[in-house]
Order: structure tokens, then sequence, then C-alpha cells
């Protein structure tokens, strides 16, 4: 996959700024060429290619996995980047079953995709912030369908 400094949620356009923090995920399976090191600015004139992320595993399904993983472990601060689209294609049906083409794009994704949240995790970062900052320890009942938390999904794996 290929790791642009563009904004998916923004019709892909070039997202220019100073990668004031830069970590490449690193471990089995993961492989990271890259051209640009944290400090380093990405310009508006030059290809946006931050890296190319690139994973494998014994099945296709380990090798998605590994890159999900990996997308969620990569750091990138100041410039928007292709990482959540790559993120939204990953697990999608259409990519996970091999049934796809190249009109993905087109077929499945719009914005939106990116911009949905998960209302019930919201509330529970809030309820633990405001635990924390009040520094209480007591018990609190949030009711959340823990089934359809994507916490839960994409983070308890």
């Amino acid at each position: 996959m290929r790791v642009y400094a563009e904004d998916p949620a923004n019709n892909f356009l070039p997202s220019v700024g100073t990668l004031s923090s830069y970590l490449p995920p690193r471990g089995v399976g993961v492989r990271v060429d890259d051209g640009y090191e944290q400090g380093m600015e990405i310009p508006l004139f030059y290809d946006p290619m931050i890296a190319k992320l690139i994973t494998y595993g014994d099945s296709r399904e380990q090798a998605i996995k590994r890159m999900i993983r990996a997308i969620d472990e990569y750091t990138i601060v100041g410039c928007e980047t292709t990482l959540p689209f790559c993120r939204f294609v990953m697990e999608h049906k259409a990519f996970t079953s091999g049934k796809f083409d190249t009109h993905f794009v087109k077929k499945y994704f719009t914005p939106d995709v990116l911009n949905s949240k998960d209302a019930g995790e919201e509330l529970i970062a809030a309820v633990i912030a405001s635990t924390l900052l009040n520094n209480k320890t007591e018990t609190i009942d949030v009711n959340v369908d823990a089934e359809k938390s994507l916490w839960r999904q994409n983070r308890l794996k």
C-alpha cells in the first residue's frame, strides 16, 4: 500500500506540513520503504508519497490482518494521510474476498465512511476522562452495545 500525504476526506487533495511525529510500524511480516523522517517537511510541489507499506503472511487473511495492525501502529502527525482510507479498504468485504476491480473507489468509497464515529465509544472516553479528572474510583455503568463497538472489534483481535 502507498501512504500519501493526501486527505481522503477532501477528495485526496495534497496535505502539506512538517512531520512533527513520524513512527513507522515494525514487526513480523511488516516492511516500510520510506523517504521521510520526523521533522522533515512534506512539500506541495513534489510527489506526496511518504512510504510504501508492505505486509506478508502465510495467507491473504494473515497479510491483511498484519496490514491493519501496521496501519494502526503507524504514527504520522503534521499532515493528513491516506492511512484511514487504506484501513477502510483492508476491512471492506469486496477487498477481503478478492472480488473487486479498478472501480473500487467509485463503487464503495465516500468520505463519510471515514468520518463515521462510534457514539458509544465517545461516551466511554468522556466518562473515563471525567472520572480521571475528578480522581474518582467508582464503578460506572455505560450502556453500549459491546458487539457493535469499533474499539472492541478492532483493538481486541
